[in-house]
């Protein structure tokens, strides 16, 4: 059983004054949904979980549990560098019907591996629920090496590992792997893995669900998407892939300080990409 292949980490849209806008989120999933996407991956990066209050993380991973499709999935990042927070947030994400639990490194504390192990276990006790860890090294200074991955994969109800370390891409015994950037998700799928946890699906959906459907097609989508996937890393996630939705008319707002909208040579490196691969 996978949670699906096509999963998206959606954006929080904001409104004006800075509050969540609940309707433009449950907008948003219906637009996912209606492009591909198996499922959400709710308050991770790319949904500015960083300052996003407890109430606001809780009350966005309810409003996606009670309007999503019945064969959609729904994925609560729920991750801290606070293991006591980390447990507090999987108890309560597991009790609005979260599917999965998405759990990032504990960053800046930078616990050796022992500690990583505790860590985890004790993530893995607060839920009923299968729980991916999740490996990104440029944003948490760790790397959780494969053989790391394989020792908390012994951990029950540990999973799945979402990758964003291109260099450590491998089988993992124990293990299911998403592909956690967007430029790794063919080989993710080549390799037999579960899919990918992808932020350019907002946009390309239809085409990243191409690549899990035609396979003898997907080095040849792949590569008239690259383009995409280059310009949503032209600054920090997710300040390209919000501009790119206001782009193809899907507006999400602003974001929450200290990231800031896209300027004006981001965007055109944006829009310039979304209208090479015809979706402008």
């Amino acid at each position: 059983m996978t949670l699906g292949a096509v999963l998206t980490a959606i954006v929080t849209p904001f409104a004006p004054d800075g509050s969540v806008d609940e309707q433009a989120f449950v907008d948003l999933m219906g637009h996912l949904y209606t492009s591909g996407t198996d499922g959400l991956v709710v308050c991770g990066t790319t949904g500015e979980a960083s300052t996003l209050s407890t109430e606001e993380h809780l009350r966005l991973v309810e409003l996606a549990v009670e309007h999503r499709p019945a064969s959609a999935t729904v994925v609560a990042s729920t991750g801290s560098n606070d293991t006591r927070h980390a447990c507090e947030m999987t108890e309560k994400a597991t009790a609005v019907g979260a599917d999965a639990i998405l759990s990032v490194t504990p960053y800046y504390n930078k616990p050796n591996r022992r500690g990583l192990v505790a860590h985890y276990t004790e993530v893995a006790r607060a839920t009923d629920k299968p729980v991916v860890l999740y490996n990104i090294p440029s944003r948490v200074v760790l790397d959780l090496d494969n053989a790391m991955l394989a020792e908390l994969a012994q951990i029950e109800r540990i999973d799945y590992v979402k990758q964003a370390n291109n260099a450590n891409l491998a089988p993992v015994d124990g293990l299911q792997i998403y592909a956690g950037n967007d430029d790794l998700f063919g080989s993710v799928l080549e390799m037999g893995g579960c899919g990918g946890i992808l932020v350019a699906s907002h946009v390309v959906g239809p085409a990243m669900r191409r690549m899990v459907d035609e396979p003898d097609q997907r080095a040849e989508i792949e590569a008239s998407l690259k383009p995409v996937f280059d310009a949503l890393g032209v600054t920090t996630n997710p300040i390209p892939i919000k501009a790119a939705l206001d782009l193809v008319g899907h507006p999400v707002g602003g974001l929450r300080l200290p990231m800031v909208p896209a300027d004006s040579r981001e965007r055109e490196v944006v829009r310039a990409a979304l209208a090479g691969v015809g979706v402008l």
